[in-house]
């Protein structure tokens, strides 16, 4: 089995693959209420969907898109500079990943992160 897709909601259609295109996701279906990007690396893609009624901000599901370790740094600089607002900085967790977070049009979380090995084979793994 492999994972296909991950779908999150949005409100705003526009301003949502405007904000994902500038996390460089490439934009590849939209229709008036959805679309769906590639992965610049890998065969995983994202897509959104127009939602009904308001988008859970707490006790809803995250988004995590992974960079290189030494790309984390420069892309929240990046992204700042394009005027995207970040909720916590890069910071290095106790799980060996170093993440940043933000938060998509919608309210979606969504981490940026760099765990390379850690990611499927933490020091902890069964």
């Amino acid at each position: 089995m492999r994972l296909n897709q991950v779908t999150a909601p949005a409100t705003d259609l526009e301003a949502s693959i405007a904000f994902y295109e500038r996390l460089g996701l490439r934009l590849i279906v939209k229709s008036p209420h959805y679309a769906r990007f590639e992965s610049p690396d890998g065969e995983a893609t994202f897509s959104l969907h127009i939602a009904e009624g308001p988008i859970p901000r707490e006790n809803a599901p995250h988004i995590y898109f992974e960079v290189a370790d030494a790309e984390l740094d420069t892309e929240v600089a990046r992204l700042k500079a394009a005027g995207v607002s970040f909720e916590r900085e890069p910071v290095m967790q106790t799980w060996l990943w170093r993440e940043a977070w933000l938060r998509d049009p919608a309210g979606n979380a969504i981490c940026l992160y760099h765990a390379g090995d850690n990611r499927r084979f933490p020091p902890w793994r069964i």
